[in-house]
């Protein structure tokens, strides 16, 4: 039995580089689609309204809610919008990113019951061309990574509506 020769070690080194290379390209491929589907408004913009009123548009992603990217005290964060929530809740990690004060302890009544939170308040939130500022907010610590719940303290400020797989808001 003979030994195999350089030829094909070098052969299959390649074949192996090749098949890493295409399966880099098919991931990297792949999760910006899937980044896509997850939050189909990372680059939110507005149109300005025949009566002057700034109008974005938010497209629903897969799973059906609401998820943007928006820019919270001037930096890009990802957001789902939670009418069910009374105010924007901040997690702690996203809190101290965006340097919000941590205000007094209160209870909040969350899905998964009572859970403690801090009074905060967000400087300016940014959606599109529409701008809020000095908005009420909480610190949920119960909220994981950079989680953020774009709550009522925020959406009141606005009109909405929703007509099929899409959701107007407006600022008047």
């Amino acid at each position: 039995m003979q030994a195999p020769d350089s030829t094909t070690k070098l052969g299959r080194f390649f074949s192996w580089i090749s098949w890493l290379l295409l399966l880099a390209l098919l991931y990297w491929f792949f999760e910006d689609q899937i980044s896509l589907q997850i939050n189909p408004n990372q680059q939110l913009q507005s149109q300005i309204g025949t009566g002057g009123e700034k109008v974005t548009v938010l497209k629903r992603n897969k799973a059906g809610h609401y998820v943007g990217t928006a820019l919270f005290n001037g930096v890009p964060m990802e957001f789902m919008l939670d009418t069910g929530a009374t105010v924007v809740a901040v997690s702690e990690q996203a809190a101290l990113q965006l340097g919000m004060p941590k205000g007094q302890r209160y209870q909040v009544s969350t899905a998964n019951g009572l859970a403690a939170a801090y009074d905060s308040r967000l400087n300016s939130l940014q959606l599109g061309d529409i701008v809020l500022t000095e908005i009420r907010a909480s610190i949920t610590p119960g909220l994981q990574g950079k989680d953020i719940l774009l709550g009522m303290s925020a959406l009141k400020q606005l009109e909405f509506s929703q007509q099929q797989d899409e959701l107007k808001l407006i600022q008047r």
